[in-house]
């Protein structure tokens, strides 16, 4: 797990194609066996900075959010890890989780709505929080706002179990 330290932290992230270029860095210096839990609400990010690390790894794309499919493989295109992309909003616990069979050692596992869900699968992990602005009074977001190209904060950790 070489991310450089540099991304540690909490920042701003002005807009959907920085979010991606971000992506895009850290995914080059990720390796089989790094894991990635991604959280945050719809239109937060989540995809597009995914979109960006698997440029980063050199796989097959496009990357999707695999809502529908729970999780989908994107072989390397350059000798690298694989990606496999998980979407666990549908899933109901971490052992629905654990039984897609994830190849963990052989893979870069990144696993959008996953925290409280995919800590079991590794030692440790990278925890990356995606925060979008929250509109109105109430702070409900219009929906029709969710894709809107607006700042974004990206929180990323270390986490050891």
């Amino acid at each position: 797990m070489s991310v450089d330290p540099a991304f540690l932290g909490r920042r701003e992230v002005a807009s959907s194609d920085d979010m991606e270029r971000l992506g895009f860095l850290i995914g080059e210096h990720l390796e089989a066996g790094d894991l990635l839990i991604l959280t945050g609400p719809l239109g937060a990010g989540k995809t597009t900075f995914t979109r960006g690390l698997a440029e980063g790894l050199g796989v097959r794309g496009p990357v999707q959010s695999p809502t529908f499919v729970i999780a989908r493989t994107h072989p390397s295109l350059v000798g690298r890890a694989p990606l496999v992309h998980v979407d666990a909003y549908r899933l109901g616990s971490g052992a629905e989780l654990d039984d897609l069979d994830l190849d963990l050692a052989r893979s870069v596992v990144v696993v959008e709505w996953g925290r409280g869900m995919a800590e079991d699968l590794a030692d440790a992990w990278w925890d990356i929080e995606l925060e979008r602005p929250v509109g109105g009074d109430g702070g409900e977001i219009d929906p029709a706002e969710l894709d809107a190209d607006a700042p974004r904060f990206f929180t990323m950790r270390r986490v050891e179990a």
